[in-house]
């Protein structure tokens, strides 16, 4: 074998296995470096914007912008976070309340009379056996037991909130660099690209045209349906429809669930407390109103702008969730809109 071939098979070897070790060293903070990287693509015009009111100061400018980030994000979700355990226990202590002082107990029985709730009782009765089902006794027996479970896992919290916190540190730290340094990240990042100018450009803008659409289609979506809940909540009579709105919001983006995880309890809370009414029209805004926001809009947003089909974003989104974590939801339809842009590449150059 020559020894140029030799030569070429041991720098093959050395780089895959550098690359490999590299991977191995970074796979921790991948995440964060992740979110970084998408919160520079979104941010990164308003960063420029303050480069030129600061005089291209960009150490200046790109803590300035970091701190601005810290402000916007980690205040608000601090505040969110504290108010909704607030409201837990307080649901907790009066759900215990009403228990102790028989309240529940003639409220589920008055609820149990309504015609509506017996219709529907009716019309589950003919396909299942309910009658041993007693959702209050269940309710009554489980309420220690939940909050002794509730208690075993602050533990749990506590370590994932420590990792929330590191990593977040990491993803600032890592945002700041690109702030600072991220027009020659891209310079460095075309040069090592092996393809036409054309097409490169082409990749680097379906790349920042998936990103942007994500998040912006996403905060959009969160606005519009935290809006309707709050409403809803409002209108209804519920406590802190601000709060519950807020933290619909943020839980829009949650695929699978999302909303659900909050409107969905505060329905049954009202069916218990013998508001059967209320209750039913919350369920109605919830399934019709809040998710209709996310089944329509989001596909619309983002298909729009990437010429993705709405059947491979809505794959691509839980895919990519299992693959990635949260930040799957924009890595997903991100990875599937440069297979599309590759194949288009591809296309272009066999047909020409």
């Amino acid at each position: 074998m020559k020894k140029e071939h030799l030569f070429l098979i041991f720098f093959l070897f050395l780089t895959l296995l550098l690359f490999y070790l590299l991977y191995e060293i970074l796979t921790p903070f991948l995440e964060p470096i992740l979110w970084s990287v998408l919160m520079a693509m979104v941010l990164y015009p308003a960063y420029k914007r303050l480069l030129g009111l600061l005089k291209k100061r960009e150490t200046i400018s790109a803590i300035f912008m970091t701190l601005i980030v810290v402000l916007v994000i980690i205040l608000p979700f601090t505040v969110l976070l504290l108010s909704l355990t607030n409201e837990l226990i307080a649901v907790y202590h009066l759900v215990q309340e009403n228990v102790k002082s028989g309240d529940l107990q003639a409220s589920w029985q008055k609820m149990a009379q309504n015609p509506t709730i017996q219709w529907i009782l009716m019309k589950l009765g003919q396909n299942t056996d309910i009658t041993s089902l007693d959702p209050l006794d269940f309710l009554i027996k489980n309420l220690q037991q939940i909050s002794n479970f509730l208690f075993s896992q602050s533990t749990r919290i506590l370590k994932g909130l420590s990792g929330f916190v590191i990593g977040f540190f990491f993803t600032l730290l890592s945002l700041y660099y690109l702030f600072k340094d991220g027009d020659h990240f891209v310079k460095r990042l075309k040069g090592t690209i092996p393809i036409h100018a054309k097409q490169r450009d082409l990749l680097i803008a379906r790349f920042g045209d998936m990103v942007r659409a994500t998040i912006y289609g996403g905060l959009l979506i969160a606005l519009i349906q935290g809006l309707i809940g709050g409403i809803a909540f409002w209108v209804l009579g519920l406590h802190s429809p601000v709060l519950w709105g807020t933290a619909m919001a943020f839980f829009s983006f949650i695929p699978l669930g999302g909303t659900a995880f909050v409107w969905v309890p505060a329905s049954i809370f009202l069916f218990i407390k013998g508001s059967v009414a209320q209750g039913i029209i919350l369920l109605i805004i919830g399934v019709f109103g809040i998710s209709m926001v996310d089944n329509f809009l989001r596909p619309h947003f983002i298909s729009s702008r990437t010429n993705i089909h709405p059947l491979l974003l809505f794959f691509a989104v839980l895919g990519g969730i299992q693959a990635f974590g949260l930040v799957g939801v924009v890595l997903g339809p991100l990875v599937a809109t440069l297979c599309l842009t590759l194949i288009e590449i591809y296309t272009e150059e066999t047909s020409g």
